[in-house]
């Protein structure tokens, strides 16, 4: 499953904004694949995994909010 992208609900990220990547969001088993790498969503609204090339992208009208 390479290159692909995963649309992210704000309520998918972690409270900093981000993802962990395997994730089972994209249909991938943690045992069976690369490094688990913290992917920042939130800063630019997506993210690329340097490993799989996955895109995390927020779906469009999502807003993440800031704790602080």
């Amino acid at each position: 499953m390479k290159n692909a992208s995963i649309e992210l609900a704000a309520a998918d990220l972690n409270h900093q904004g981000g993802i962990f990547c395997p994730s089972p969001k994209a249909d991938m088993k943690l045992w069976n694949s690369h490094p688990k790498v913290y992917l920042d969503v939130a800063k630019t609204g997506e993210a690329r995994c340097p490993y799989c090339g996955t895109v995390y992208q927020l779906k469009a009208g999502e807003v993440v909010s800031h704790g602080h």
